[in-house]
């Protein structure tokens, strides 16, 4: 699960996990690393800045223990893709294995141990944006600020909110466009999901007129399903700004605009292939659709339904 993400950030590779060590006191938080495995440990470190966001897949190859005394004004989102890792907090235990997340805040001691085969992604979200989605929420922050809790989620129960970070991460791999600051947008988009998602000391409102946004949307799309339509266009159907569409998206689907329009596409497109309708060939059907980069569209294809696209298409004729 998400294990092949940033493979164009990768910082260091097969090296000792000290290597790893130095680069993240460095450039992603200061802590003690304390080497706990024997043998030839091979460390990796994949990391890239994003929409304010620090983006970091890392594996030390081994057993190892990271303290840190605090993470100072930021947020960790720690996603445990392989393996296993655990939190010691005053005396408290959590233990994440693959598929759990764990919410840490600032002014929090770190003291992490990780297993032989863990390999994590660690999203540094800085305090100032999740302070901003909360006020932009019309939610009150309270006195002692906003604090989530200690508790491990998984996150196979919430496929949305997967769908949005393998969208944060793919962004941040393939270079966002900066239209209308989208680019930025996806640091609110990320924090908007967080806060409904994981416990806080947060009361959750209701939402307003959001699902008769996204009903006008999905009709808009079916007559216009072959058609390039742009997210600027739908903000202006919605006539709401391109960041709030972005922010509604995050709160009501768990995915961004542009992955929503191309997910619709892929549905729409699977559809017509398993019928047989008008598929010639998939390179055909495929251009028919918008879809020019078709590398590109048979992974996403494949990722969505489980098989290639010529494969759908056999089982029709």
């Amino acid at each position: 699960m998400l294990n092949n993400v940033l493979v164009n950030s990768v910082v260091c590779s097969n090296v000792c996990p000290h290597d790893v060590s130095d680069y993240v006191n460095k450039h992603v938080g200061n802590h003690r690393l304390t080497v706990l495995g024997t043998g030839d440990m091979r460390a990796s470190l994949r990391y890239t800045d994003f929409a304010r966001l620090g983006l970091s897949h890392i594996g030390y190859g081994g057993e190892v223990r990271v303290q840190s005394p605090d993470i100072e004004e930021i947020y960790h989102l720690q996603v445990v893709t392989r393996g296993r890792c655990s939190w010691n907090y005053d005396g408290d235990v959590l233990s994440l294995s693959s598929g759990q997340a764990l919410m840490m805040n600032p002014r929090e001691r770190i003291d992490l141990t990780y297993s032989n085969d863990c390999q994590k992604l660690i999203v540094k979200v800085p305090e100032s944006v999740l302070k901003t989605a909360c006020l932009q929420d019309g939610r009150t922050l309270p006195k002692e600020g906003l604090r989530f809790d200690h508790r491990v989620m998984e996150l196979h129960s919430s496929m949305a909110f997967l769908r949005l970070l393998e969208a944060v991460y793919e962004e941040a791999a393939e270079g966002c466009v900066d239209i209308g600051s989208v680019c930025e947008s996806y640091a609110s988009l990320l924090a908007g999901k967080l806060l409904s998602l994981f416990p806080c000391n947060l009361q959750h409102e209701s939402g307003g007129a959001a699902e008769q946004q996204l009903q006008l949307i999905r009709r808009y799309l079916v007559e216009r399903i072959k058609e390039d339509v742009s997210v600027e266009e739908l903000s202006a159907l919605c006539n709401v700004s391109v960041r709030t569409l972005y922010n509604v998206f995050a709160k009501e689907v768990g995915t961004t605009p542009k992955l929503f329009i191309k997910q619709m596409k892929l549905q729409s497109l699977h559809t017509d292939l398993k019928r047989g309708v008008g598929a010639r060939n998939v390179t055909e059907i495929a251009l028919d659709y918008g879809f020019s980069h078709l590398g590109r569209f048979s992974s996403d294809y494949r990722k969505l339904f489980g098989e290639l696209p010529s494969e759908t298409l056999r089982k029709a004729h």
